[in-house]
């Protein structure tokens, strides 16, 4: 059976609506799309916040690194078993507890004044609630609600994330320089709660709880039973994946992405570009830019899942980044210059690029268990940004400069370009893992 296609409807099943002109799994992807940009509210802050608290309490970068870091890692880790947890009781339920975790996590920040404080709220209880808004969310709406144009819904939702750091990142920045942070972080602890309502009265968990049939899909798809022993089937699919060569190569690239976006860019070239005289405000604003490319690079990624083959492109993508962070020690500088601004529209297209074709070669080779395997495949790009984010702020502590993070991550960027070539291709999508014989 192929990737995208769906059993047919059992004997007996109602058949579906007759089809709206346009049909509610792309009013689905709208609410998905506008979740994670609240949410996104959330990843904006951290690079925000790594001097001011520094100065106000003195921690050393290498502990409020520590904080993102294990924000990061969570962030990962949770996804598999929030995916699990969306076939038990649903996507709306999950997506709203996280929602209220994430607010609850940012919001209790504002009276910390000890560092495990910050690793307990910020790392533990933000870590947890997105990591159940992780992609895998993406990936479970993408192939319940869609058959066909799965790589571009995928690339959509995945710009959502970059939506929200467009939106969010310039304010945050300027209520940070202008009232410090705790009004950041009440900011994003709002942000997230006011998505909770859309999520409740608007998302819908599976095509025939509306009595219609996935998009692009010939015939009606019954809704099949809740999956119990979340849990359970998460670790049985990551046992039987681990046994499978692609799977690691997978994880690797996709830590490797992790470590040269989220735990890089993301925490440290704000501080980095403020090394080099680059007021924070200007700082912020480029990295939003690359949020506003994101959103065309990502999208572009997905029609071109569509069309091509995704080791070449993942390829392709992983390399053009690795040159890119070579140069990057090059740029920095007090101003904003056209070099800087074409490397920053240059990263911005590269930035989650990788997800649509890492998705796509998920789905290929591991059937039903793609959602659960690309949650844990999350996971390492995860681990990979909650190292980059750790070792990035000690490095800074100790050689007093960004450099040797940005020339390390460009060569993993060339390693990771060679492993998604050796990915071997499989025609069709296997059966479910879970029920696969050892």
């Amino acid at each position: 059976m192929s990737p995208t296609s769906e059993a047919p409807a059992p004997a007996g099943a109602r058949p579906p609506k007759k089809p709206a002109r346009i049909h509610r799994a792309w009013f689905v992807a709208a609410v998905t799309f506008v979740t994670i940009i609240g949410a996104a509210a959330f990843r904006s802050l951290p690079s925000l916040l790594i001097d001011p608290l520094h100065q106000e309490f003195g921690w050393s970068r290498g502990t409020i690194g520590a904080a993102v870091s294990i924000n990061l890692a969570l962030y990962g880790l949770t996804a598999p078993f929030a995916a699990a947890l969306m076939d038990r009781y649903g996507i709306r339920r999950v997506v709203a507890v996280a929602l209220t975790v994430i607010a609850v996590g940012s919001g209790l920040t504002v009276w910390m004044t000890a560092a495990w404080q910050l690793l307990l709220c910020w790392g533990l209880l933000v870590g947890l609630g997105s990591g159940s808004m992780a992609l895998a969310f993406a990936a479970t709406v993408t192939n319940r609600w869609f058959t066909t144009r799965r790589g571009l819904v995928s690339g959509i939702l995945t710009a959502a994330s970059a939506s929200g750091q467009l939106i969010f990142l310039p304010l945050l920045s300027w209520i940070v320089t202008r009232y410090e942070w705790r009004p950041a972080a009440v900011t994003v602890a709002l942000a997230a709660l006011a998505v909770v309502p859309f999520v409740w009265l608007l998302l819908r968990d599976h095509p025939a709880d509306i009595g219609v049939a996935p998009y692009g899909a010939e015939e009606f798809v019954e809704k099949p039973p809740p999956v119990t022993g979340a849990a359970r089937r998460t670790v049985t699919v990551l046992l039987k994946a681990v046994r499978t060569g692609p799977f690691w190569l997978l994880a690797g690239t996709f830590a490797i992405c992790g470590a040269s976006t989220n735990g890089l860019i993301q925490t440290h070239f704000v501080p980095a570009a403020h090394d080099h005289g680059m007021p924070v405000t200007a700082a912020a604003s480029l990295l939003a830019v690359i949020g506003v490319f994101d959103v065309v690079g990502t999208i572009a990624s997905g029609w071109f899942t569509d069309r091509f083959e995704p080791r070449r492109l993942l390829a392709v993508y992983y390399a053009l980044r690795g040159v890119s962070l070579l140069f990057l020690p090059l740029l920095l500088a007090p101003s904003v210059h056209p070099p800087m601004i074409f490397f920053i529209v240059f990263y911005g297209l590269d930035w989650v690029a990788t997800v649509p074709p890492t998705l796509a070669l998920c789905r290929e080779q591991y059937g039903e268990d793609s959602a659960i395997v690309f949650g844990w495949v999350l996971a390492s790009h995860q681990v990979g940004a909650a190292l980059v984010a750790f070792l990035g702020g000690v490095a800074r502590d100790t050689f007093g400069s960004y450099d040797v993070v940005w020339y390390a991550s460009g060569a993993l960027c060339a390693a990771a370009a060679l492993m998604a070539l050796v990915i071997r291709r499989r025609p069709t999508a296997p059966a479910s893992l879970a029920t696969q014989p050892a």
